[in-house]
């Protein structure tokens, strides 16, 4: 599977675009729609690096997603996709999340997983709660 046109949509919401690098709320320098590799403050973009930035960023996701056989579903796999783009493989890998999903657990159980992560420096963020939210839906789609 691939990342799909509601997953890239949200995201891009999600993260906002920014055509000039800052400091994310975890003081990771970023820019375009949230990438991070190489970024240095006061680097710019243009719309069309961005997006090809964004493409590449969610291969690693989508590659590491589709090795699990419980991640079935477009919605399950954006979900998944999304939390592992916005945190870091590492983190879903290590995840109770992860070992729920690998468990089988009820989809109400993983909801509840995906509802943990809502903190950057240690602040519960309203935007992290809504993102967090809208993959907590995704999963049951």
């Amino acid at each position: 599977m691939k990342a799909s046109d509601l997953l890239i949509n949200a995201l891009k919401q999600f993260e906002g675009y920014r055509d000039t690098a800052y400091l994310d709320s975890a003081s990771v320098a970023t820019i375009g729609w949230g990438h991070t590799k190489g970024v240095k403050l006061g680097m710019r973009c243009t719309r069309a690096e961005a997006e090809q930035w964004l493409r590449q960023d969610l291969a690693p996701a989508e590659a590491y997603v589709n090795t699990i056989p419980e991640v079935n579903t477009q919605g399950k796999f954006d979900a998944l996709v999304d939390f592992a783009y916005n945190l870091g493989l590492g983190n879903l890998k290590s995840s109770t999340l992860l070992k729920k999903i690998k468990a089988g657990a009820p989809v109400e159980d993983v909801q509840a997983q995906f509802r943990r992560w809502v903190y950057a420096g240690g602040k519960r963020l309203k935007g992290l709660v809504k993102r967090r939210e809208w993959e907590a839906q995704r999963w049951a789609q």
